[in-house]
Protein backbone atom coordinates (compact mmCIF):
# COMPACT_ATOMS: atom_id res chain seq x y z
CA UNK A 1 0.00 0.00 0.00
CA UNK A 2 1.22 3.47 -0.83
CA UNK A 3 0.27 6.91 0.34
CA UNK A 4 1.60 10.42 0.28
CA UNK A 5 3.41 11.11 3.56
CA UNK A 6 1.77 13.19 6.22
CA UNK A 7 3.25 16.67 6.16
CA UNK A 8 3.33 19.76 8.32
CA UNK A 9 3.53 23.04 6.40
CA UNK A 10 4.72 26.41 7.57
CA UNK A 11 1.44 27.32 9.30
CA UNK A 12 2.22 29.35 12.40
CA UNK A 13 0.13 30.90 15.14
CA UNK A 14 -0.33 34.66 14.85
CA UNK A 15 -2.34 37.18 16.86
CA UNK A 16 -5.25 36.43 14.49
CA UNK A 17 -5.04 32.65 14.98
CA UNK A 18 -4.08 29.67 12.84
CA UNK A 19 -5.72 28.70 9.54
CA UNK A 20 -5.11 25.02 8.81
CA UNK A 21 -6.62 22.16 6.83
CA UNK A 22 -6.13 18.39 6.93
CA UNK A 23 -7.06 16.28 3.90
CA UNK A 24 -7.56 12.52 3.75
CA UNK A 25 -8.64 10.53 0.69
CA UNK A 26 -9.10 6.76 0.67
CA UNK A 27 -9.42 4.67 -2.48
CA UNK A 28 -10.09 0.95 -3.04
CA UNK A 29 -7.61 -1.25 -4.88
CA UNK A 30 -8.36 -4.98 -4.86
CA UNK A 31 -8.84 -6.10 -1.27
CA UNK A 32 -7.08 -3.08 0.20
CA UNK A 33 -7.72 0.59 0.86
CA UNK A 34 -5.01 3.04 -0.15
CA UNK A 35 -4.44 6.60 1.06
CA UNK A 36 -3.29 8.65 -1.95
CA UNK A 37 -3.87 11.87 0.02
CA UNK A 38 -2.82 12.17 3.66
CA UNK A 39 -1.81 15.76 4.31
CA UNK A 40 -2.09 18.09 7.27
CA UNK A 41 -0.74 21.42 8.45
CA UNK A 42 -0.84 23.58 11.56
CA UNK A 43 -2.07 21.46 14.48
CA UNK A 44 -2.86 18.44 12.27
CA UNK A 45 -0.20 15.73 12.16
CA UNK A 46 -1.67 12.74 10.30
CA UNK A 47 -0.32 9.25 10.92
CA UNK A 48 -1.28 6.04 9.18
CA UNK A 49 -1.91 3.18 11.60
CA UNK A 50 -1.81 -0.51 10.83
CA UNK A 51 -4.65 -1.51 8.52
CA UNK A 52 -7.45 -3.73 9.79
CA UNK A 53 -8.54 -6.08 7.03
CA UNK A 54 -9.60 -3.90 4.09
CA UNK A 55 -9.90 -0.82 6.33
CA UNK A 56 -7.23 1.89 6.28
CA UNK A 57 -6.73 3.62 9.62
CA UNK A 58 -5.57 7.17 10.29
CA UNK A 59 -4.80 8.89 13.61
CA UNK A 60 -4.76 12.68 13.92
CA UNK A 61 -2.14 13.97 16.35
CA UNK A 62 -2.11 17.51 17.72
CA UNK A 63 1.07 19.37 16.76
CA UNK A 64 0.14 22.53 18.71
CA UNK A 65 -2.50 23.77 21.13
CA UNK A 66 -5.74 24.27 19.18
CA UNK A 67 -8.40 25.43 18.73
CA UNK A 68 -7.80 28.83 20.31
CA UNK A 69 -9.71 32.03 19.73
CA UNK A 70 -9.37 33.12 16.11
CA UNK A 71 -8.30 29.70 14.78
CA UNK A 72 -9.92 28.40 11.60
CA UNK A 73 -9.47 24.63 11.42
CA UNK A 74 -10.88 22.22 8.85
CA UNK A 75 -10.69 18.48 8.17
CA UNK A 76 -11.77 17.00 4.83
CA UNK A 77 -12.00 13.21 4.51
CA UNK A 78 -13.32 11.18 1.57
CA UNK A 79 -13.84 7.44 1.24
CA UNK A 80 -14.19 6.78 -2.46
CA UNK A 81 -16.16 3.92 -3.99
CA UNK A 82 -15.46 0.63 -2.21
CA UNK A 83 -12.95 2.15 0.23
CA UNK A 84 -13.06 1.62 3.99
CA UNK A 85 -11.61 4.31 6.26
CA UNK A 86 -11.27 4.63 10.05
CA UNK A 87 -10.22 7.97 11.58
CA UNK A 88 -9.52 8.78 15.22
CA UNK A 89 -7.53 11.29 17.24
CA UNK A 90 -4.67 10.61 19.63
CA UNK A 91 -6.03 12.78 22.44
CA UNK A 92 -8.92 15.00 23.43
CA UNK A 93 -9.42 18.27 21.57
CA UNK A 94 -9.31 21.15 24.05
CA UNK A 95 -10.95 24.43 23.13
CA UNK A 96 -9.08 27.28 24.85
CA UNK A 97 -9.34 31.04 24.99
CA UNK A 98 -6.74 32.70 22.81
CA UNK A 99 -4.99 36.05 22.29
CA UNK A 100 -8.06 37.38 20.46
CA UNK A 101 -11.70 37.44 21.65
CA UNK A 102 -12.73 36.14 18.21
CA UNK A 103 -14.38 32.71 18.20
CA UNK A 104 -12.60 29.64 16.80
CA UNK A 105 -14.06 27.34 14.14
CA UNK A 106 -13.48 23.62 13.69
CA UNK A 107 -15.20 22.25 10.58
CA UNK A 108 -15.25 18.59 9.53
CA UNK A 109 -16.45 17.52 6.08
CA UNK A 110 -16.87 13.80 5.39
CA UNK A 111 -17.84 12.21 2.07
CA UNK A 112 -18.62 8.49 1.68
CA UNK A 113 -19.20 7.04 -1.80
CA UNK A 114 -21.01 3.92 -3.01
CA UNK A 115 -20.12 0.67 -1.20
CA UNK A 116 -17.67 2.61 1.00
CA UNK A 117 -17.55 3.01 4.78
CA UNK A 118 -16.16 5.61 7.14
CA UNK A 119 -15.70 5.43 10.90
CA UNK A 120 -15.22 8.88 12.46
CA UNK A 121 -14.29 8.24 16.10
CA UNK A 122 -12.40 11.19 17.62
CA UNK A 123 -11.58 11.55 21.29
CA UNK A 124 -13.75 14.00 23.30
CA UNK A 125 -13.93 17.73 22.77
CA UNK A 126 -13.46 19.73 25.99
CA UNK A 127 -14.84 23.27 26.23
CA UNK A 128 -12.77 25.20 28.79
CA UNK A 129 -13.62 28.43 30.59
CA UNK A 130 -13.66 31.58 28.42
CA UNK A 131 -13.22 29.62 25.18
CA UNK A 132 -15.58 30.20 22.23
CA UNK A 133 -15.76 27.44 19.63
CA UNK A 134 -18.09 26.89 16.71
CA UNK A 135 -17.83 23.28 15.59
CA UNK A 136 -19.55 21.72 12.59
CA UNK A 137 -19.61 18.31 10.96
CA UNK A 138 -21.11 17.99 7.47
CA UNK A 139 -21.49 14.53 5.93
CA UNK A 140 -22.54 13.42 2.44
CA UNK A 141 -23.41 9.74 1.99
CA UNK A 142 -24.15 7.70 -1.13
CA UNK A 143 -27.15 5.30 -1.01
CA UNK A 144 -24.97 2.24 -0.28
CA UNK A 145 -22.50 4.02 2.03
CA UNK A 146 -22.04 3.13 5.69
CA UNK A 147 -21.10 5.55 8.46
CA UNK A 148 -20.22 5.18 12.14
CA UNK A 149 -19.78 8.50 13.91
CA UNK A 150 -19.11 9.20 17.58
CA UNK A 151 -19.15 12.65 19.18
CA UNK A 152 -18.35 13.44 22.82
CA UNK A 153 -18.40 16.89 24.36
CA UNK A 154 -17.31 17.84 27.88
CA UNK A 155 -18.45 21.14 29.36
CA UNK A 156 -15.51 22.40 31.41
CA UNK A 157 -12.62 20.68 33.09
CA UNK A 158 -12.74 19.62 36.74
CA UNK A 159 -14.28 22.37 38.91
CA UNK A 160 -14.35 24.74 35.94
CA UNK A 161 -17.28 26.33 34.07
CA UNK A 162 -17.45 25.72 30.32
CA UNK A 163 -16.81 28.16 27.55
CA UNK A 164 -19.22 28.87 24.73
CA UNK A 165 -19.68 25.86 22.44
CA UNK A 166 -21.85 25.74 19.33
CA UNK A 167 -22.01 22.34 17.64
CA UNK A 168 -23.87 21.44 14.44
CA UNK A 169 -24.17 18.05 12.73
CA UNK A 170 -25.61 17.90 9.19
CA UNK A 171 -25.99 14.58 7.36
CA UNK A 172 -27.22 14.16 3.79
CA UNK A 173 -28.07 10.69 2.48
CA UNK A 174 -28.41 10.24 -1.28
CA UNK A 175 -28.65 14.02 -1.54
CA UNK A 176 -31.53 14.30 0.94
CA UNK A 177 -31.42 15.54 4.56
CA UNK A 178 -31.10 12.71 7.08
CA UNK A 179 -30.16 14.65 10.23
CA UNK A 180 -29.60 18.32 11.00
CA UNK A 181 -29.12 19.30 14.63
CA UNK A 182 -27.48 22.12 16.53
CA UNK A 183 -26.62 22.49 20.21
CA UNK A 184 -25.38 25.61 22.00
CA UNK A 185 -23.83 25.36 25.46
CA UNK A 186 -22.24 27.76 27.91
CA UNK A 187 -22.50 31.46 28.74
CA UNK A 188 -25.54 33.27 27.28
CA UNK A 189 -26.98 30.09 25.74
CA UNK A 190 -30.61 29.96 26.92
CA UNK A 191 -31.54 26.93 29.00
CA UNK A 192 -28.42 24.94 28.16
CA UNK A 193 -28.05 23.60 31.71
CA UNK A 194 -31.77 23.22 32.40
CA UNK A 195 -33.91 20.07 32.47
CA UNK A 196 -34.72 20.28 28.75
CA UNK A 197 -31.04 20.12 27.70
CA UNK A 198 -28.22 18.91 29.99
CA UNK A 199 -30.12 18.85 33.29
CA UNK A 200 -26.92 19.34 35.30
CA UNK A 201 -24.80 16.81 33.43
CA UNK A 202 -21.43 17.94 32.06
CA UNK A 203 -20.77 15.39 29.30
CA UNK A 204 -22.90 14.86 26.20
CA UNK A 205 -22.36 12.44 23.36
CA UNK A 206 -23.90 10.52 20.52
CA UNK A 207 -23.31 7.70 18.10
CA UNK A 208 -24.78 7.89 14.61
CA UNK A 209 -24.80 4.74 12.50
CA UNK A 210 -26.01 4.85 8.91
CA UNK A 211 -26.43 1.44 7.27
CA UNK A 212 -28.71 0.48 4.34
CA UNK A 213 -29.77 -2.67 6.24
CA UNK A 214 -31.72 -0.49 8.70
CA UNK A 215 -34.23 0.23 5.93
CA UNK A 216 -35.67 -3.27 6.37
CA UNK A 217 -34.89 -4.07 10.00
CA UNK A 218 -34.48 -1.00 12.22
CA UNK A 219 -33.91 -1.58 15.95
CA UNK A 220 -36.52 -0.60 18.51
CA UNK A 221 -36.25 2.47 20.73
CA UNK A 222 -34.26 1.63 23.86
CA UNK A 223 -33.47 3.51 27.06
CA UNK A 224 -30.01 2.67 28.38
CA UNK A 225 -28.55 3.29 31.83
CA UNK A 226 -29.85 1.91 35.12
CA UNK A 227 -28.74 4.78 37.37
CA UNK A 228 -29.60 8.35 36.31
CA UNK A 229 -26.83 9.65 38.58
CA UNK A 230 -24.35 7.95 36.25
CA UNK A 231 -26.04 9.10 33.08
CA UNK A 232 -28.60 7.84 30.63
CA UNK A 233 -28.83 7.19 26.90
CA UNK A 234 -31.56 6.56 24.38
CA UNK A 235 -31.29 4.67 21.09
CA UNK A 236 -33.71 5.81 18.38
CA UNK A 237 -34.18 4.84 14.72
CA UNK A 238 -34.19 7.78 12.32
CA UNK A 239 -36.44 8.35 9.31
CA UNK A 240 -33.89 6.72 7.02
CA UNK A 241 -31.45 3.80 7.25
CA UNK A 242 -29.88 5.09 10.48
CA UNK A 243 -29.96 5.04 14.26
CA UNK A 244 -28.94 7.72 16.73
CA UNK A 245 -27.75 7.05 20.28
CA UNK A 246 -27.82 10.16 22.48
CA UNK A 247 -26.24 10.12 25.95
CA UNK A 248 -25.76 12.44 28.93
CA UNK A 249 -23.44 11.71 31.83
CA UNK A 250 -21.58 13.45 34.66
CA UNK A 251 -18.14 12.86 33.10
CA UNK A 252 -16.30 11.31 30.16
CA UNK A 253 -15.84 7.91 31.81
CA UNK A 254 -19.57 7.38 32.36
CA UNK A 255 -20.38 8.86 28.95
CA UNK A 256 -18.10 6.43 27.11
CA UNK A 257 -19.51 3.53 29.15
CA UNK A 258 -23.03 4.42 27.99
CA UNK A 259 -22.03 4.81 24.36
CA UNK A 260 -20.10 1.53 24.39
CA UNK A 261 -23.08 -0.25 25.97
CA UNK A 262 -25.33 1.00 23.17
CA UNK A 263 -23.27 -0.37 20.29
CA UNK A 264 -24.32 -4.05 20.61
CA UNK A 265 -27.91 -2.93 19.98
CA UNK A 266 -26.94 -0.98 16.89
Amino acid sequence: MTSTPARTTSARRTSQGVHATARIRATAAGNATHLPVLAGDGPFDLRRNRSHGTQARVCILGAMSAPLGGDRLRIEATAEQGAHLHITTAAATIALCGPTPEHATYDVHLTVAEQASLHWLPQPLISTARSNLRQSCTIDLAPTARLVLREEQVLGRANEPPGRLTSRLTVRYDGHPLLDQQNIYGPDAPGWDGPAVLDGYRAAGQILIVDPTYDKDPPDVRLLGDDPAQGQAVLSPLAGPAILVTALAPDTMHLRHLLDAAQPFA
